[in-house]
Formats: structure tokens, C-alpha cells, sequence
């Protein structure tokens, strides 16, 4: 299935023509298994890539591999000398007027892109191009900004080893001049998430979701084609089971540029029993399960880790919050979440978001092997009657994040939904 999805529909930017064709076929290949698969619509503010460029005039000419960022918006072509802005801080920037000119930032700066895009357009910079952690000619698509807004100005990522190039250009004295063309363009579409629910005894309900979007530059194998295939695994397996809880898989839409399909669908809860939701984002085999921070969960996944004996996952339960996926909106609605830490080979890994995330990266015992433990807590979680629906309240949500320290970086990129103090 997760082949026939990566070279069928390619790269599937949320709203384009190939995550339309994903979302058909991947129910087309749920209904051939007899199930009756549902679309979930929504909208939300999308982007279209086009064809942008940059590239360097001098002190020679050569197009530039880079790709713009999610809520880059069209302008006319300009040309403008390059500053080497190091992270990106107010304090690192010239003194002279950088109006017009285009910043270089580096891969590691501890900035979220919000803040070094706040400060650029501040000093009126006109370009952004942020150096790619990874080497080979690599580079990394990812969104602009959380909340959907148009950037006040184009931001690229750019492959190391010219980024690398252009600094040391300018560590030299050596003036560098480029021309930047953005087409790419912001527009609200019409998307959506894949529901499939699986009856239980009792109306309590779990929620396994994995986000079924990717950037376009590659297949999205990895990320997250790996969680879309294990979704449809779990699937297969629950056809032919009686449950004690009902099931609902959800495959998300536009996770990559905000976690759009996952606030939609959290927002549709109600007072709705649920008891867990498990997410399922670029996990490999599991080597511990995580409770996100959630001390409610950790009794029962200890018991369920122990019970597997020789089975153990190694390194046990974890509890430990993080931002960033489709379990971030289930937790705001005060929804328990869990999900693995389960590391993914570097070999393979190294390539997602790129050209290279082909489905030829994932080995099919990745998804063998971490389809078995995920089942294995799914059934569990079905069958446990220790754990009862249940609704965090709002100030321990908010506890929740910032015992880890996790508010900061949501307030910063527009996410944090709770009042300031």
C-alpha cells in the first residue's frame, strides 16, 4: 500500500493534486479490505510551491539549491548583497542598513523561525536563507509559520555545502550578489482527515493517528508514510478482532504546516469518553513507550511493558512532554496522549523532508516489527479497564507544558491557548 501511495502520489503537500490522490487511494485500499473508510473535510490556510529561485550573481553566476518555506508569498525579483547573520539574533546583525539585503542564518540557531522572521522584518531585511543541518546536498522543507500567517518576507532553506560556501565568501571580504524570484503562494484550501472507527463493547473510545501529509519534495516515506502504513496494518488487524473499547484511526492532513487535521479533529470531541490517543509520527521499532507527560498513564503502561516479559521494551516508560505533532491539540482538549520513543535508522532517517524520503528508504520490517508492539498496546488499552475515560483539567494542560518548558516556544510561534500571568 505505503509503495503504491509514495510512487502514485508523490509528495503530498496538504491540498495539492497529490494529497488529493493519497486520500483516494488510501481508501480505496481501506474499502478493498472490506472496511467503510470516511472523509472528514476541513479548511485551513494552505501554500502552493512554484517555481522560485535564487540565485548567485557574483562573484560568479550559479542557481542555488534551496527551498522556500511553508507561507513564503510571491514578490517582484530583486537583487541585493548577502550578510552573514550567524543565528539570527538583533544583537548579531550589522550596524550599517541591512533594508533590502538578503540575512544568511545558521542551522543550529537556537531562534524559532518566528522570532529570527520577527527580527528580520524589523530591520526590513528582504530575504532569509537558513543553512540545512544536514550535509550532501540536502535540504529542509518545513513551515514558516505555525498559525498559517504570510510571511512579511521570503525565507529559504539552503543546502549546507553552499550555504557553507556563501559564508565563507563573506568571512573573506568577498561581496556576494543574488537575485531572488518567489512564486510560491499562500491560499486557503479544502483538505481532509480519514476516519475509520471499529465498534466496542463499550462507547469509551482510543484514538491511534498518524498524519498522512507530507512536504512535496520527495515521497514522504519516513515522514510520515511510516505512520500511515502502520495505521493501515492496525486496520487490517482489527477487522477480524472483537473489541472491548471502541477504536478510532484518524489519518491527519496538515500536520507538516501546523497540525491543521488534528485541531480539527480535536476540536470535534465534545464530551466525548476517551480514554487515550496514541500517536504515530516517524516511529521506528519502539525501545520505550511514552506517557508525554501525562503521570495518569504511567501505572498501566509499567504493567503492560512488564507484562510482555521477554518482550520488554529496553529502556522501559518514559514520561516526558514534547511539542510538535498531532498529540499537542488531544492534549490541549485535556485528552491523555502516548507515543514511543522508537528511532528510526540514520541511514534512513537522515533524509526526510527532502528529495530523498522515497518509500526505498524504509526497510518493510521497520513496519512489521513496530506495527507488532503498537498493536500489542492498542488490544491492551482496549481490554484494561483500570483507565477510564477521563478529561485533564485546564490548569494541569497547562501544567503539562510547562513543566517541560514547553510554553515558551508555543507562545512564541502563536500556539499557547491559555491566558498570561
Amino acid at each position: 500500500m505505503l509503495t503504491r501511495l509514495c510512487d502514485d502520489a508523490g509528495g503530498r503537500l496538504t491540498g495539492s493534486p497529490a494529497d488529493r490522490r493519497a486520500i483516494e487511494l488510501l481508501m480505496a485500499e481501506l474499502r478493498a479490505l472490506g472496511l467503510e473508510p470516511e472523509r472528514e473535510p476541513f479548511r485551513m490556510p494552505g501554500w502552493e510551491r512554484r517555481d522560485d529561485r535564487v540565485d548567485l550573481l557574483s562573484p560568479l553566476g550559479r542557481r542555488l539549491r534551496v527551498a522556500a518555506l511553508g507561507y513564503s508569498q510571491p514578490h517582484a525579483a530583486f537583487e541585493a548583497e548577502l550578510v552573514d547573520l550567524r543565528d539570527g539574533r538583533a544583537a548579531e546583525y550589522p550596524t550599517d542598513d541591512v533594508a533590502g539585503k538578503v540575512g544568511l542564518i545558521n542551522s543550529g540557531t537556537p531562534l524559532q523561525t518566528a522570532e529570527f522572521v520577527r527580527i528580520a522584518a524589523q530591520r526590513r531585511l528582504g530575504a532569509i536563507l537558513f543553512i540545512n543541518r544536514e550535509g550532501g546536498g540536502q535540504l529542509l522543507a518545513r513551515t514558516g509559520s505555525f498559525v498559517g500567517a504570510p510571511l512579511p518576507l521570503p525565507v529559504y532553506s539552503i543546502t549546507q555545502e553552499e550555504g557553507n560556501w556563501l559564508r565563507r565568501l563573506r568571512e573573506r571580504g568577498v561581496p556576494v550578489r543574488l537575485r531572488v524570484e518567489t512564486r510560491s503562494r499562500c491560499v486557503e484550501v479544502e483538505t481532509a482527515n480519514v476516519v475509520l472507527r471499529f465498534p466496542g463493547r463499550s462507547p469509551e473510545r482510543i484514538v491511534v493517528g498518524a498524519h498522512v501529509d507530507s512536504w512535496d519534495l520527495g515521497q514522504g516515506a519516513l515522514d510520515n508514510g511510516l505512520g500511515v502504513s502502520q495505521l493501515f496494518a492496525l486496520a487490517d488487524f482489527l477487522r477480524v478482532r472483537e473489541l472491548g473499547r471502541t477504536v478510532e484511526l484518524v489519518w491527519f492532513n496538515g500536520e507538516e504546516q501546523g497540525l491543521w487535521g488534528s485541531r480539527h479533529q480535536a476540536a470535534r470531541l465534545g464530551d466525548d469518553p476517551i480514554v487515550a490517543m496514541i500517536n504515530l509520527d516517524m516511529v521506528g521499532v519502539p525501545i520505550a513507550v511514552n506517557a508525554l507527560g501525562d503521570d495518569t498513564l504511567v501505572p498501566f503502561l509499567e504493567r503492560w511493558n512488564d507484562l510482555r516479559g521477554a518482550k520488554r521494551l529496553p529502556t522501559g516508560v518514559q514520561n516526558i512532554n514534547w511539542f510538535g505533532s498531532d498529540h499537542t491539540p488531544y492534549q490541549l482538549a485535556g485528552v491523555r496522549a502516548i507515543t514511543f520513543n522508537a528511532p528510526i535508522p540514520r541511514e534512513s532517517v537522515r533524509y526526510y523532508h527532502d528529495v530523498a524520503d522515497t518509500i526505498d528508504k524504509l526497510p518493510e520490517q521497520i513496519v512489521v516489527d513496530s506495527t507488532s508492539v503498537i498493536a500489542d498496546l492498542l488490544l491492551a488499552l482496549a481490554a484494561d479497564t483500570s483507565l477510564t475515560a477521563w478529561r485533564r483539567p485546564v490548569q494541569e494542560t497547562e501544567m503539562l507544558f510547562t513543566r517541560f518548558g514547553i510554553e515558551r516556544r508555543m507562545q512564541v510561534i502563536g500556539y499557547w491557548p491559555f491566558p498570561s500571568r
